[in-house]
């Protein structure tokens, strides 16, 4: 069994625009069951979440419906799912909450790989009280974290590790459960970014040992919007600010304010589009599984084209994702070469192929590329052959 590719294409009212995308690492296309969710939710009737009448019980459905899916995608507990407006505003949320028990002596540990929004709120807050931070380095042969050092640079003064699941610039995977090990073995907390990961595989928090875990739905047919996944007793114990008459329930005391229903249904039926795409199986969970090992090998073959075509182009690119797992995502550089004009080219001809950085700051850094920006190409669920054909084309022309 294979994803019928042009069937889940036709789901997609975006892509008879007729652009061939790959800036899916920064958002997909949405397909239509998500905006339709999304509208009967709001047009309701809707009101303030309650029991007593239509309207509320239809703002109660939207959060149970939106905690149960994304528990159902990540492997959780529906009570430890707190819904928030980015994954950079959980985390500087979460940061801020366990930075409380911080103070000088202690020590949080980030890394090279990650996106800017696992590492800045956490180097921030460890400032704000005095706490320490360390560094895991990027080998930048490899494109994968070095952990030779992992036992000294994770210690009994370690009281957080913060790390992707997978890297947003180069697709590279680490392997967070052994950095986990590692952690829970001194006490550490880990907190893993799995924005990236979450939409090219199928998650499992405990299995990472991933104590707080965020991704985002808009990178896998979703509205904007995020979730966190954890373990409910940790989130009864952490205190976040809040305003005095809100509840103090968990996991609604990390939510500010009125929640945006329609959103939350919106992300409700995303995660019910993607398991659609293995439609048999006893419960959701396991049909998100199939559905993530279907979208593998399927992105898989892609990908392994499109490095073959870069190959092929000798001296004129260099490919920096080389980990040996990674997601569909490269990135390539062009000695001598302007990433962003080939990239204009390209959405000349209405292909979109980002140049940038993409807020990945230190691995950006660490790289030390003598460039200000590379491109970066993502394969998605709905990436079919025909738009690998046009992106290789036109990076021949443009690199001719």
């Amino acid at each position: 069994m294979s994803v019928d590719v042009a069937a889940l294409r036709t789901r997609f009212p975006s892509l008879r625009s007729g652009i061939a995308h790959f800036d899916g690492p920064g958002g997909t296309q949405t397909p239509a069951e998500v905006g339709e969710a999304i509208a009967a939710t709001l047009t309701g009737p809707l009101s303030n979440r309650g029991s007593s009448v239509a309207s509320e019980r239809n703002a109660e459905a939207a959060i149970a419906g939106f905690r149960s899916a994304m528990a159902d995608l990540l492997g959780a507990s529906p009570d430890g799912i707190v819904y928030g407006r980015s994954a950079t505003q959980l985390t500087y949320d979460i940061s801020r909450a366990l930075a409380k028990g911080w103070g000088p002596g202690d020590e949080v540990v980030v890394t090279e790989l990650d996106h800017d929004c696992n590492v800045r709120p956490w180097v921030q807050a460890a400032e704000a009280v005095g706490a320490s931070v360390r560094w895991l380095r990027l080998d930048c042969s490899t494109a994968e974290l070095d952990l030779t050092d992992l036992d000294e640079i994770v210690t009994e003064r370690t009281r957080l590790v913060a790390v992707t699941g997978a890297s947003n610039l180069l697709g590279s995977r680490p392997p967070v459960a052994r950095i986990a090990e590692r952690a829970h073995a001194v006490g550490a907390l880990v907190h893993v970014d799995g924005v990236h990961l979450t939409a090219h595989a199928h998650i499992d928090v405990a299995a990472l040992g991933a104590d707080l875990y965020v991704c985002s739905p808009y990178k896998f047919f979703g509205p904007h919007c995020a979730a966190l996944a954890a373990d409910p007793t940790l989130l009864h114990g952490l205190r976040p600010d809040k305003l005095l008459p809100s509840t103090d329930a968990v996991p609604e005391r990390f939510e500010l304010g009125t929640l945006p229903y329609e959103i939350m249904a919106g992300a409700t039926a995303a995660v019910d589009v993607i398991a659609s795409l293995a439609p048999q199986g006893p419960s959701r969970r396991e049909r998100l599984a199939a559905a993530h090992d279907l979208v593998h090998a399927h992105e898989l073959r892609l990908r392994q084209r499109i490095e073959a075509a870069l190959a092929d182009l000798g001296d004129r690119v260099v490919l920096h994702s080389r980990a040996a797992d990674r997601t569909p995502t490269l990135f390539f550089t062009l000695p001598g070469g302007d990433a962003r004009a080939v990239s204009a080219k390209l959405a000349a001809a209405d292909v979109l192929a980002p140049a940038g950085t993409f807020y990945a700051h230190e691995p950006f850094r660490a790289l030390g590329l003598d460039v200000d920006v590379g491109i970066r190409v993502g394969v998605a669920p709905y990436t079919d052959d025909s738009d690998v054909d046009r992106l290789l084309t036109g990076l021949g022309e443009a690199l001719a």
